[in-house]
């Protein structure tokens, strides 16, 4: 679930996105890809009031979907909490945003519906 900004924070947010990956903590899990489900809210350095309604001045949410499947794709790690903090680290570099959170979603159980992280991460003030 998105969290909530202040309400003079405009933001996007991308819900469930089928993304995957070789992950898991056993070698036999890490075998073959994993599918997995990214949440992603993010809040750009911009309003949308300073857009003039052209895309050349906004983050393109279909660049940071492809982005977000190639980066994930290209990773091999044993924690989710590692490709969240990850993700959104490029995340962070590659677009103008100043505050990102993501949840992905993991389904190794039968019995479970999934299993979850969610991180929050800021891009460092310089």
């Amino acid at each position: 679930m998105p969290i909530e900004p202040h309400p003079s924070c405009d933001w996007i947010h991308i819900e469930q996105l089928e993304v995957s990956t070789h992950i898991g903590v056993p070698e036999e899990e890490r075998r073959a890809p994993q599918r997995l489900t990214a949440s992603i809210s993010f809040w750009p350095n911009h309003e949308a009031a300073d857009l003039a309604d052209k895309i050349e001045n906004a983050i393109n949410y279909s660049d940071v979907v492809e982005e977000t499947k190639n980066f994930v794709r290209d990773q091999s790690v044993n924690l989710i909490e590692t490709l969240a903090d990850r993700l959104a680290m490029h995340l962070l570099k590659r677009f103008r945003i100043q505050k990102v959170t993501i949840e992905l979603r993991k389904f190794p159980f039968a019995d479970a519906k999934y299993v979850s992280v969610t991180i929050t991460r800021s891009a460092s003030v310089e």
